[in-house]
């Protein structure tokens, strides 16, 4: 297949560090493997076997993309701008509404249905048929976000380009993320889960299900359907004990078909803020 030989030209191209601003092979090979990415054809993760894992190649094309590329200015009505990258168009074809002043990079791929309230979309970054990134909400670089997924204002999602081999944070469908949301460093938020607001996870970000006798911790997996808020627990310093940001889990979504009622049901049945 073509995108297998092209994964094998990028690992060698990958090598060749001198030659990449100035190889137009490199350029053109690196060029094609974006466009890619922009069509949805191949994306920076890939599921299999019921776990995630990531395309590293796609990962070191897109940051190959930043040597290869020159400064542009870039003009969009009264407003300019200075970059190496696009900046991402044809909205309307694509079935994806976009509110100004959102902007959405070349690189990235954004799928029908999709509402962009103004907001910010980076290289590299994924959304799913039919999700909302509300007001001032970020999309960082290779950021993974499913289907039917609402990203609520303010919510910011990290970008993990390097290293090559870390995750992106992943939102899989059905997910609603509250109201000033800070998830980074490749932190999995499975299927159905409802953050409310405020929530911070890194990867390291204590998580504890409290909904049973006795507390169960984690990191960096937010489990499916589970409705999740700010917490805080008790360390000891050596001046004092303080309180550290945790995230707990309160609860459990109902899988449902019709989600919008599974929601609400949630958030009434939790008196959650998101």
């Amino acid at each position: 297949m073509r995108v297998n030989r092209i994964k094998l030209e990028i690992e060698e191209a990958w090598k060749k560090k001198d030659l990449w601003s100035t190889e137009k092979n490199i350029k053109k090979l690196v060029n094609e493997v974006i466009d890619l990415i922009e069509k949805g054809l191949v994306r920076v993760t890939n599921f299999s076997n019921g776990k995630w894992g990531v395309n590293e190649w796609i990962k070191k094309s897109i940051i190959m993309f930043f040597s290869v590329q020159k400064m542009n200015t870039i003009e969009l009505g009264p407003l300019e701008f200075y970059d190496k990258i696009p900046i991402k168009k044809n909205f309307k074809e694509k079935g994806i509404r976009v509110v100004p002043p959102a902007v959405a990079r070349y690189g990235s791929y954004i799928s029908p249905g999709v509402i962009l309230m103004p907001s910010y979309v980076n290289i590299g970054a994924y959304i799913g048929e039919n999700t909302m990134i509300d007001t001032w909400a970020t999309v960082g670089s290779c950021a993974q976000v499913g289907s039917r997924v609402h990203v609520s204002g303010g919510v910011g999602l990290g970008g993990v380009l390097e290293p090559i081999q870390s995750y992106p944070v992943i939102i899989e469908d059905d997910v609603f993320i509250g109201s000033r949301c800070i998830l980074v460093e490749g932190v999995l938020i499975e299927k159905g889960a409802v953050l409310g607001a405020n929530v911070v996870l890194t990867s390291s970000t204590k998580i504890f299900d409290v909904t049973n006798d006795q507390p169960i911790e984690s990191k960096g997996v937010i489990p499916k359907y589970s409705v999740v808020i700010p917490g805080t627990y008790p360390k000891k310093f050596p001046s004092g004990i303080y309180h550290i940001p945790c995230a707990m889990i309160i609860g459990k979504r109902k899988e449902s078909t019709n989600k919008k009622t599974s929601l609400n049901e949630a958030l009434r049945t939790h008196g959650l803020v998101i």
